[in-house]
């Protein structure tokens, strides 16, 4: 944690909907005139989409039936963890960008499925903002996260998590559904012992539940939408977080812990609008006043 040079930090696994986050965060950066230098999780894997290809097959064939993304094997995370620490002492560090697709790759003159090279953290952002897969992860040898001065989980209940995941992969990133379910089997081991873990981590974390019969996912023919859904907001300290406001913002909304507020699905970027923005308000004054740490955020 850093009170001149904060993070934050959005984690949640592929297909829960952190980009979705993001953009809200996008959003609050543009509206408070925030310079935030933005890290996507996937920059961090160890491999490229044909290397990590050959290390599934090599693993498969020593009898390792995981190997996937999910894991700290397939990873980067010592690094990343070091762009954190780095970034939290001096706002500076290494970065580069995934291209997941022909049009991100374009500009580069590279494949699709490939990495940018390394370079340094643009000079005199207020902010870094990661989302990924592992801004939480800790272990015996590498904590990222503590240098996280907001934490967010974006946990959709796991039938829900599975259909957009599918929706995506197949319709955006032309994989097929067998294609699709392998990943999803392979990455179970490593989503209980790696994902999971973080979201007791995090500050707050926001859980979509469908209100419509997402039973086998597999079958389901659209993504259930923000109208067929209820948010759950999760506060790890519910401190200083003004309930009656957002229930009285967010119609229809109501509290079903002390810690815990329950909202329509389409008014889950309000709320991240309503409960973020005050937040980075307190890390950007901090930060001007560079007067230590927030107790809680």
């Amino acid at each position: 944690m850093s009170r001149n040079h904060p993070i934050i930090a959005v984690t949640g696994s592929s297909g829960a909907g952190t980009t979705t986050v993001m953009n809200s965060f996008q959003h609050i950066f543009r509206r408070e005139q925030i310079k935030a230098q933005v890290v996507e999780g996937d920059s961090f894997h160890r491999f490229d989409r044909k290397t990590m290809r050959a290390a599934m097959r090599d693993a498969e064939a020593s009898g390792n039936r995981n190997l996937s993304h999910f894991g700290p094997e397939a990873n980067l995370l010592a690094e990343l963890e070091t762009l954190f620490r780095t970034y939290a002492q001096s706002g500076t560090g290494k970065v580069r960008r995934y291209l997941h697709d022909a049009e991100e790759a374009a500009p580069f003159g590279q494949e699709a499925g490939t990495f940018t090279p390394w370079a340094d953290v643009e000079p005199g952002t207020d902010l870094l903002f990661y989302e990924g897969l592992h801004g939480g992860y800790r272990d015996a040898q590498t904590d990222i996260a503590r240098h996280a001065d907001l934490l967010v989980g974006v946990v959709p209940i796991i039938n829900l998590e599975w259909i957009q995941k599918l929706h995506r992969d197949k319709n955006l990133r032309g994989y097929s559904q067998e294609a699709v379910v392998a990943t999803i089997l392979r990455r179970m081991p490593d989503y209980i012992n790696y994902i999971c873990p973080q979201f007791g981590h995090t500050h707050v974390n926001f859980q979509r539940v469908p209100t419509v019969d997402t039973s086998n996912p597999f079958i389901a023919r659209d993504i259930p939408s923000a109208d067929e859904s209820m948010v759950v907001i999760r506060f790890a300290n519910p401190k200083g977080i003004d309930f009656p406001y957002l229930m009285a913002m967010l119609h229809d909304s109501w509290m079903s812990r002390p810690n815990t507020i329950v909202c329509p699905g389409g008014k889950m970027d309000l709320a991240m609008q309503l409960i973020f923005t005050p937040m980075v308000w307190r890390l950007m004054e901090r930060r001007r006043k560079g007067n230590g740490k927030l107790k809680s955020v």
